[in-house]
């Protein structure tokens, strides 16, 4: 059992952008990174073996509100944690809950020793505090586990931000002294990381950004951004947090985004991502390819018998044709939406090993300056 570990191995001359590798006990992680999200446990339409072979996954997360409510605590206690359970090997980050909870805001109430919310399953009442979401994904058994922290919607005025982000430190001084009097459940180490709130308010931002770095964690995330702001408001804020925060820790933005946002964010310091859209737009008939967006749904594509994409290394993004896909999801055949998840998740885990390419090749800023527009075509 150790604790993470990241090396840094390559910096971009021109950007901000860098290459490295964390290591945690269930194995290494080649950075910049994309996380598939496995909201209960499993990547919407997508196998294990498909996250392993055709996507080409590292790290999935869990999310620690879906899981808590089903399949349950005593389940994924008994099973070993959530490894177990699923079959995944590699490692896993499981989110705090927090972002799901605020999400239910017409039946949740927020106070200082935490938040109760009911069950969108069967109206239950629980009680999410910063103590109870740090033994939960103890249980969970994810190799990176998230603080509980407020996350204020997009558009907060200046005293909410600020409210917002003193409770969220308060509970992460709570959160850290729960987990530091815990153990791991299943002899390999956990780590928790931090959260960066504040709006966008740059003040808040540093504030949190200079607590949360005091805290000396293994990494460090930024939330509280996508939700909402303009596009380029959400990239000066994730600018100024890579600025505040250290060098020498991992930096995860969580929830973001577009294959063009991920690039520019990468181009920040930015080293891990997630986002539910690779999945969410595939079964909505939106693939993201090298050559940029389709909208598959489109009669253009009827007769169009060549691969998705064959640049992207996924065996099944180079096998199966559009015309194919497209009448799969017109027909509202659950292969379809199999093969479109697979192949955006594929897409968006080969774009960020193109750009750790890149970046150790030197030339990532040029390469991402060239690519943006060219992902951002619709096709």
């Amino acid at each position: 059992m150790a604790a993470l570990q990241f090396q840094k191995q390559f910096n971009d001359q021109h950007s901000k952008a860098r290459a490295g590798i964390i290591t945690t006990d269930h194995g290494q992680i080649e950075t910049p990174i994309f996380m598939p999200v496995g909201t209960v446990g499993s990547v919407k339409g997508v196998s294990q073996q498909q996250l392993e072979l055709d996507v080409k996954a590292q790290i999935i997360l869990g999310n620690t509100y879906h899981l808590y409510l089903r399949p349950g605590l005593q389940v994924l206690e008994a099973a070993g944690g959530l490894h177990k359970f699923n079959g995944w090997n590699r490692p896993i980050l499981t989110d705090s809950g927090g972002y799901q909870v605020f999400s239910l805001a017409g039946t949740r109430k927020i106070k200082e020793e935490g938040v109760t919310f009911q069950s969108h399953i069967d109206g239950s009442k629980h009680l999410f505090t910063p103590e109870a979401v740090m033994d939960i994904q103890r249980v969970i058994g994810g190799d990176i586990i998230m603080a509980f922290d407020e996350c204020p919607p997009g558009g907060s005025e200046y005293g909410y931000a600020r409210k917002s982000m003193e409770l969220t430190h308060r509970w992460l001084d709570r959160c850290f002294e729960r987990f530091n009097a815990t153990e791991p459940k299943y002899n390999y180490t956990q780590n928790l990381f931090p959260i960066v709130q504040g709006g966008t308010f740059k003040d808040l931002r540093k504030i949190s950004c200079e607590t949360i770095a005091s805290k000396e964690a293994t990494g460090n995330a930024i939330g509280g951004l996508s939700v909402g702001e303009p596009e380029p408001v959400m990239y000066e804020i994730c600018d100024w947090c890579c600025d505040h925060l250290p060098q020498e820790k991992p930096r995860y933005l969580m929830g973001v985004g577009t294959p063009w946002n991920i690039l520019e964010c990468i181009s920040m310091g930015i080293d891990m991502f997630d986002c539910v859209m690779p999945t969410r737009n595939g079964r909505n008939a939106m693939l993201f390819t090298s050559k940029g967006v389709i909208n598959i749904d489109n009669k253009k594509w009827e007769f169009d018998f060549s691969p998705i994409d064959d640049e992207i290394g996924c065996d099944m993004s180079a096998y199966y044709t559009k015309s194919y896909l497209r009448h799969l999801l017109k027909s509202k055949e659950l292969l379809g939406l199999t093969i479109a998840s697979t192949h955006n998740l594929a897409f968006y885990l080969w774009l960020v090993k193109e750009a750790r390419k890149h970046i150790i090749a030197g030339d990532f800023k040029a390469w991402k300056d060239a690519m943006i527009p060219q992902l951002k075509n619709r096709l």
